[in-house]
């Protein structure tokens, strides 16, 4: 692709996309440390139409505003564009004023979700802001740009979905017409790479905590099978292996989930992914195809064990629905994940028993046990205002969100902290138990995926985050017995090599040595297993065996240390002239 500069005579200014810092660390990272499709969304059409863009990630770079000054300036950027949650706002807007102070010509213009439900805020106590798009980006984003172009000021309140000052007086103009065809958008696989993709644009839930509807409408726009395929297909060609799937409910179109997971494997695309869905979206045929086509994982929103509090949600799902959902998807040897919600009004020790258990009937693998915090352009945050009579000057205060908690007289930080807690434990303490009930399908079709599966849920036992978590018991038997229970259906790599492991840690070398030399007879070029098997015997004295099989990786930089180390055991100090023997 030819390199666009600014001596072209179509670019007329530099363009920067940002993705500003949040205001507070994260604990999962997948919460808001990537930057959203939408500003890739915006860049591919912004590069389509020979713009001079950039898209810049910020995340980690709140405690070093020299280093974003000093970015600033070697791009001397015309026209700023932020992507904006509720998270990142703060970010947003002391990136805009630092940008003010360099060049107080530059434009800066905030979208995103936060940005749509809190356009009078920003524009009322920030002046660092110039202009606000309220709603889908890509095109309102471009005509600015092309206003900008031409100055004409005038112009600008032809520009539907945009609000900004006019002498001080804030207009918000008509709002932009939805993209009825989003495959006309150009692909942004084209220009970047990235992992986070999306198949739909909107979501027909009306959750109560969900901004979706209110940004998206309730009316769902799918990109075509050939769209989102060819764009897997291109990150996958730049290196991208594991994808993340963001669309509120993935599943929506079964036969169009199908279609594309049928075109993943005749492409022969060698990829995993994750996904999200409801509960009343999938079925064994959906979740087959699924499988075969590389989906690792599945989250759900249960929200909650207590019928009241799903009420409360507006989340229209059964607990028979919850039920069949985890077993059909833990069946297919795809982990289900389950998010709750806790600390909603009324919460007690009852409805947190009964989501404790609703966990021990469904057996999820993973949770994620969200506070009940609410956000602009929610159906909470209207009830919540007025409620507390509390209307948006609430934003100026440093915060991310607004934990329901601190304004429930019914509720309080002691209270919500022991019921966090109580729902941690108790899944932690159950989870070795969910792992060592798993029964997968029993189709010879699925068998290596069902070795992979149990491998690595094993890994995660063992090396991943479980096996940080004092509160689980049992880990290692329990990465022990997921990783014989993988064995059972194929060999697999990582099952041998992490059993290898787990008998060194508990002293059994011989046992260790058994099982790596099994894995070797299936997978004799794998440098891990000939370095373990080669760990075990040095701890049995017998390092000529080792050393023989350090010496089939004699050029490797991990290998070198266990060479110079048998060397030394085999020949004492006085080796140097030995270290060229085969």
């Amino acid at each position: 692709m030819k390199k666009i500069t600014r001596s072209d005579k179509n670019i007329f200014m530099k363009i920067l996309l940002i993705y500003p810092y949040c205001l507070e660390n994260r604990i999962h990272e997948e919460d808001a440390g990537v930057v959203p499709i939408g500003l890739y969304y915006i860049g591919a059409l912004l590069r389509d139409n020979n713009y001079d863009v950039e898209i810049l990630n910020f995340q980690g770079l709140n405690k070093n505003n020299d280093k974003i000054k000093e970015i600033l300036i070697s791009r001397n950027p015309d026209v700023i564009g932020f992507s904006i949650l509720n998270a990142n706002r703060w970010g947003g807007i002391e990136i805009a004023g630092m940008a003010k102070q360099i060049n107080p010509d530059v434009k800066n213009i905030f979208g995103g979700v936060s940005a749509a439900f809190l356009w009078k805020h920003f524009l009322e106590h920030f002046p660092e802001i110039d202009y606000i798009v309220t709603g889908e980006g890509e095109y309102t984003f471009l005509n600015l740009i092309r206003i900008f172009e031409k100055k004409d000021n005038k112009s600008i309140k032809e520009i539907r979905g945009i609000a900004y000052r006019d002498n001080k007086i804030i207009v918000k103009t008509k709002p932009a017409e939805p993209i009825q065809n989003i495959d006309l958008l150009p692909n942004p696989a084209k220009y970047f790479t990235y992992q986070h993709i999306s198949l739909t644009r909107g979501c027909p839930g009306n959750c109560t905590f969900c901004g979706s509807p209110g940004f998206w409408g309730r009316k769902v726009r799918f990109h075509s099978c050939d769209y989102f395929v060819e764009q897997i297909e291109m990150l996958y060609k730049k290196g991208i292996s594991f994808f993340y799937i963001s669309d509120d409910t993935f599943t929506l179109k079964k036969n169009l989930v199908i279609e594309i997971c049928k075109k993943i494997i005749e492409k022969n695309l060698n990829i995993s992914w994750a996904a999200i869905s409801r509960v009343d979206c999938i079925n064994d045929e959906i979740l087959s195809w699924m499988r075969k086509a590389g989906c690792s994982q599945i989250s759900y929103g249960v929200e909650s064990g207590s019928e009241k509090n799903r009420k409360f949600f507006n989340k229209n799902i059964t607990i028979d629905q919850v039920k069949n959902a985890f077993s059909l998807t833990q069946k297919y040897g795809i982990l289900a994940r389950a998010y709750f919600i806790y600390g909603c009004p009324g919460e007690n020790d009852d409805t947190i028993n009964e989501t404790i258990d609703l966990i021990k009937e469904i057996k999820p693998l993973s949770t994620i046990f969200y506070i009940l915090d609410i956000f602009p352009g929610t159906a909470l945050y209207e009830d919540f205002r007025k409620r507390f009579n509390i209307n948006d000057d609430i934003w100026l205060n440093r915060i991310e969100d607004i934990l329901w908690f601190e304004y429930d007289p019914d509720l309080s930080k002691e209270k919500i902290l022991a019921f966090g807690k109580k729902l941690r434990t108790s899944f932690y303490k159950s989870l070795p138990g969910f792992a060592d009930s798993i029964e997968l399908i029993d189709n010879k079709e699925l068998y290596p995926l069902h070795a992979d599966f149990f491998s690595k849920l094993a890994m995660t036992f063992s090396h991943g985050d479980y096996s940080q978590v004092e509160d689980i018991p049992g880990k290692e038997k329990t990465a022990e017995n997921l990783c014989k229970k993988a064995l059972q259906y194929a060999p697999d790599h990582r099952a041998f090599l992490n059993l290898g492991m787990i008998y060194q840690k508990q002293g059994d070398f011989a046992k260790s040595i058994e099982i790596l030399s099994k894995g070797l007879d299936f997978f004799p070029k794998s440098e891990e297993l000939h370095l373990c098997i080669g760990i075990s015997y040095m701890n049995l004295g017998q390092f000529k065996k080792a050393l023989s099989y350090f010496l089939d990786f004699k050029d490797s930089k991990q290998m070198a240390f266990y060479i110079e180390h048998c060397y030394k055991k085999i020949y004492g100090k006085n080796h140097s002239h030995l270290k060229l023997l085969p």
